[in-house]
C-alpha cells in the first residue's frame, strides 16, 4: 500500500515537467483556414499582454522584441545592430548580407535557414514566449557557389514567429513563386516582411501577387534598394493603405492590428 502511494506521488510530481516540455502547437496554422477574427481565448490573452516591438535594422534585418523579453533579429549578418544583442538570429545564405558564419558567440540561438547536406532545414523551436518555425523554398545559386546548378533546393527559409497571438512572417531572400503547399505551411500571417527590390529576389509583379494572397494586416517592406514605393503600392492594389512613419520602430498587438491591410514604411526603409 505504501509503495503504491509513493508511486502515485512520483507520477503526479512528474506530470508538470512533461507538460512544460511539450512543444506548443502553431496557432497560425490552426487558424489559417478560418476567418480573420480573433477567438475569445486569444482576445482575453492579448488583453492581458504587452505589445510586440518591431524595429527596422537595415537591408532585410528586423528586430522583434517580444513581451517576454526575447529579442529576435531576422536575416542577421551582424552588420546592423540597434540596441542590445539579440537572443535569437535567423539567417539565409543567398548572400553574405543575409547571414554570417561567425556570429557573436554571446548569441544563444543561431538558426540557419538552410542545411549543408542537401536536406531542408526543419525548425520549430519554442524560445521563451515565441515559437519560431520555417518553410523552405528554392533559391538561385549564390555568388561563389561552383556546384554548377542553377537552383539550390530548399536553400531559403521563410521564417514565421508566433508571439502574443500574432503571426509574423519574414520571406527572406525569396526567388520563387509560392505554391499552395507553401501557403498552407505558412498559415495565417498578421504581419509580413517582404523584399521589394524587384531584381535580386523576385520581380515586383511576383512579390506583389504573394503579398496580396497572404493578405496580412501589416506589410513591412525590406530589401528595397531604389525601388519606388509608389510602384509597389500600385501593384498590390487599392486594398492596401500606406502608412509612412518617421520612426524606425513600431509597437503592435493583436488588438491594435489595422482593420484594413496596411503597408507601414518605417524610417530607413
Amino acid at each position: 500500500m505504501l509503495r503504491a502511494l509513493f508511486a502515485l506521488v512520483a507520477m503526479l510530481v512528474s506530470v508538470p515537467a512533461v507538460a512544460e516540455q511539450a512543444p506548443r502547437g502553431s496557432e497560425c496554422l490552426a487558424m489559417s483556414g478560418g476567418p480573420r477574427t480573433t477567438p475569445v481565448s486569444l482576445r482575453s490573452a492579448a488583453a492581458g499582454s504587452d505589445e510586440v516591438a518591431i524595429t527596422y535594422g537595415g537591408h532585410s534585418t528586423y528586430f522583434i522584441d517580444t513581451p517576454g523579453g526575447v529579442r529576435v533579429a531576422t536575416d542577421y549578418s551582424g552588420a546592423y545592430q540597434i540596441g542590445r544583442l539579440p537572443d535569437v538570429v535567423t539567417m539565409n545564405r543567398a548572400h553574405s548580407t543575409h547571414y554570417t558564419l561567425f556570429p557573436d558567440p554571446r548569441i544563444p540561438h543561431v538558426l540557419h535557414g538552410w542545411r549543408n547536406d542537401g536536406q531542408p532545414a526543419q525548425i520549430s523551436e519554442h524560445i521563451g514566449d515565441v515559437l519560431i518555425r520555417n518553410v523552405t523554398t528554392d533559391i538561385r545559386r549564390y555568388f561563389g557557389d561552383t556546384s554548377g546548378i542553377d537552383m539550390i533546393k530548399d536553400g531559403n527559409s521563410i521564417f514565421i514567429f508566433e508571439v502574443a497571438g500574432l503571426c509574423i512572417g519574414h520571406l527572406g531572400h525569396l526567388h520563387v513563386k509560392l505554391n499552395d503547399s507553401h501557403f498552407a505551411a505558412i498559415g495565417r500571417l498578421d504581419i509580413l516582411m517582404v523584399p521589394i527590390d524587384g531584381t535580386y529576389t523576385m520581380s515586383l509583379d511576383g512579390i506583389s501577387e504573394i503579398t496580396k494572397r497572404l493578405r496580412a494586416s501589416v506589410v513591412l517592406p525590406m530589401h528595397r534598394f531604389a525601388t519606388p514605393l509608389d510602384e509597389f503600392m500600385r501593384k498590390i492594389g487599392q486594398d492596401f493603405e500606406i502608412d509612412r512613419r518617421a520612426e524606425r520602430s513600431l509597437r503592435i498587438s493583436r488588438e491594435t492590428l489595422p482593420s484594413t491591410p496596411t503597408v507601414i514604411i518605417l524610417d530607413g526603409v
